[in-house]
């Protein structure tokens, strides 16, 4: 039987149907709530609301689970490379090996970019931020590449996927040498993804490099870990973008714009930010005692998440991986690991954090991994970015499928002036 809520309007009542998913709770159907009330719905932050119909990533927050077409973060992570990942956001199904194979070399020959895209880079200060860089040349690849901008067209939607995903690390990595004021190095097709950008990153013309495997192992895993989250902040903005029938590169801008934000894609720089000012492992009691203290402005980053209610599991992978960079590069008693550990054991143990489900999330051990390889803090939401372009660009075409799809129109609760009459100015 089909199952529905009633709403109680004084004398009047309303009944909307509920649909349920494969999984996750079930939802209340509102779209002729206006319609037949003639009210809205009122819902900031869209908290408890279901903005989009989606099969690509689901997470159940209270059991810490994060599924990628069905599949366990955790299982993708240890098996696939981040291509593999790419491929099954994109198609729904993991690859066979001739598939595997295919797509990993369509992303390679797509890798480099248009050679007046050089340009653009010179245009900016060379302290210019690398997510302003980024922001701004995805947007102008829609001026390059005019032949795949019909968003009703498959083949074109392919195309354009390809492009983003192939060439984000390429616009990442020259915005880090631009900053440092040295020569771009062009992407290589005998490399990996994850060994490709590292190699742009750190090569230069005067000497041969070569990409350390266990750090372009951390790379890759860290780029599967966060190539998609469902409807967060930047996701849906690109939906919301797209929703108006905007071009693929205008869209992933405009997601880019969105993580920038501290609160979003800012967060494991405010890890490593913390981790500095409690500077010893020693004071690590006194600062939780502080976290604890609400007249204190002190915070603890890297606990909890709007989503979760339990341990992050991308962070249990992080957690092993941070270990492993560390030992790789021959960095023994780190003292910003062994407060992160230190932390970590706390946050797990006493009930305070146990009580709020102050859990360790993914942006944890990100920030340490990254400054022990090398990247400087501008560039952490930059890599983020990276590797979320590839769900962005899944949800996008999946939004663009949907023949239920509108353009975005949020509603309000109006709390300004009601019509009032004109002063002339001499009378004001």
């Amino acid at each position: 039987m089909a199952k529905s809520v009633t709403l109680n309007v004084g004398d009047d009542s309303y009944d909307f149907p509920v649909l349920s998913g494969s999984t996750g709770p079930d939802v209340v159907d509102i779209r002729k709530f206006y319609a037949e009330t003639g009210m809205f719905t009122y819902d900031p932050g869209f908290t408890s609301t279901g903005s989009c119909e989606s099969a690509i990533t689901y997470i159940d927050g209270d059991q810490g689970m994060l599924l990628h077409r069905g599949y366990p973060i955790d299982d993708l992570a240890e098996n696939c490379n981040f291509e593999e990942v790419a491929y099954l956001l994109l198609n729904g199904e993991l690859p066979n090996q001739a598939d595997k194979d295919k797509f990993e070399n369509d992303i390679t020959y797509h890798t480099m970019v248009h050679e007046q895209i050089h340009n653009f880079y010179s245009g900016f200060r060379r302290d210019a931020h690398p997510m302003a860089i980024m922001c701004g040349v995805v947007g102008a690849l829609s001026a390059f590449y005019h032949d795949s901008l019909d968003i009703t067209n498959p083949d074109h939607r392919r195309i354009s996927s390809y492009r983003l995903i192939a060439k984000m690390p390429t616009i990442a990595a020259w915005a880090y040498k631009y900053s440092l004021g040295q020569p771009f190095i062009y992407p290589r097709n005998d490399l990996g993804y994850a060994e490709n950008f590292l190699h742009m990153m750190y090569a230069t013309p005067c000497e041969d490099y070569e990409v350390n495997p266990i750090l372009a192992k951390a790379m890759d895993r860290i780029l599967i870990l966060h190539a998609d989250h469902e409807q967060n902040a930047s996701t849906s903005t690109v939906r919301l973008a797209g929703s108006s029938g905007a071009n693929p590169f205008a869209c992933i801008a405009a997601g880019i714009a969105s993580l920038w934000g501290p609160a979003h894609g800012g967060a494991n720089e405010a890890v490593l930010n913390m981790l500095n000012e409690i500077g010893d492992p020693s004071r690590v009691d006194e600062y939780v005692r502080k976290a604890k203290d609400k007249n204190d402005p002190f915070r603890l980053m890297g606990f909890g998440h709007r989503v979760y209610k339990n341990y992050d599991p991308r962070a249990t992978i992080l957690s092993q991986t941070c270990k492993e960079v560390l030992e790789e590069l021959g960095i023994k008693n780190n003292p910003l690991l062994d407060i992160a550990i230190a932390l970590e054991k706390i946050a797990l143990e006493d009930e305070y954090f146990i009580e709020k489900k102050l859990y360790p999330n993914v942006d944890f051990y990100s920030g340490i991994i990254f400054q022990a390889m090398g990247i400087p803090v501008t560039m952490f939401t930059a890599l983020f970015a990276l590797a979320r372009t590839t769900g962005w660009i899944a949800q996008w075409n999946e939004m663009v499928e949907d023949p239920q799809q509108k353009i975005g129109r949020p509603r309000q609760l109006f709390t300004g002036e009601t019509k009032r009459d004109y002063v002339a100015l001499h009378k004001r």
